[in-house]
C-alpha cells in the first residue's frame, strides 16, 4: 500500500512538474517583451551568454483597478549563462512593472531593484488601485544595506521611482 501511495505521489509530482510552461517572452505585449529584452542586452554587454528565464518571470495582474492585466517583470530569478548575480544585487533584484493604458499600450511605471514585494490585499472599494509594499535597501529609508525598509505604493499610470535621502 505505502509503495502505491509513494508511486501516485510520484506520478502526481512529475505531471505538475511537466504543467509548469516555460517562459515565452512571446505571450505577452510589445511593451512587455521589450522589458525582458533588458535581460538579454545587460547579459551580452558583459559577455555571459545565454539568458535562462523562470517560468515566473512576468506576472499578470490588474494592479491599476481598471480591470486591464498590468505585468510585473521580476528578474530574481534569471540566469546570464551560468551566473546567477547579474540582475540583483545588495539592493534586491530588478524589477519592473508595466501598466496597460486604454488604448491598449503598455507603459513602465516603474523600474529598480527591489528585495521583495507584496501586493497588499485588494481594496474594498471596486476600481480602486491596488497597493504593493517593496522591500528595499536600507540606504532607501536614510540608514545603510541591511537595514529594514519598507515603502508602498498604490500602482497607477503614473511612473515613479524611491529616492535615496
Amino acid at each position: 500500500m505505502r509503495t502505491l501511495v509513494l508511486m501516485l505521489v510520484l506520478i502526481a509530482s512529475a505531471a505538475r512538474a511537466d504543467d509548469a510552461k516555460p517562459f515565452n517572452p512571446a505571450d505577452y505585449p510589445p511593451g512587455v517583451q521589450q522589458a525582458v529584452r533588458y535581460a538579454n542586452e545587460e547579459c551580452e554587454s558583459q559577455g555571459g551568454g545565454a539568458v535562462t528565464f523562470a517560468p515566473d518571470t512576468v506576472r499578470k495582474i490588474d494592479l491599476t483597478g481598471d480591470g486591464r492585466d498590468d505585468y510585473i517583470v521580476d528578474f530574481r530569478d534569471t540566469k546570464c549563462g551560468e551566473r546567477e548575480t547579474t540582475y540583483c544585487g545588495t539592493g534586491g533584484c530588478v524589477v519592473t512593472i508595466l501598466v496597460t493604458l486604454p488604448d491598449g499600450h503598455v507603459r513602465p511605471v516603474f523600474d529598480g531593484y527591489v528585495r521583495s514585494y507584496e501586493i497588499l490585499a485588494p481594496p474594498m472599494k471596486r476600481g480602486a488601485a491596488r497597493t504593493i509594499r517593496f522591500d528595499l535597501h536600507g540606504s532607501y529609508c536614510g540608514g545603510f544595506g541591511a537595514q529594514a525598509c519598507f515603502k508602498e505604493k498604490a500602482i497607477t499610470a503614473t511612473p515613479f521611482a524611491f529616492k535615496q535621502p
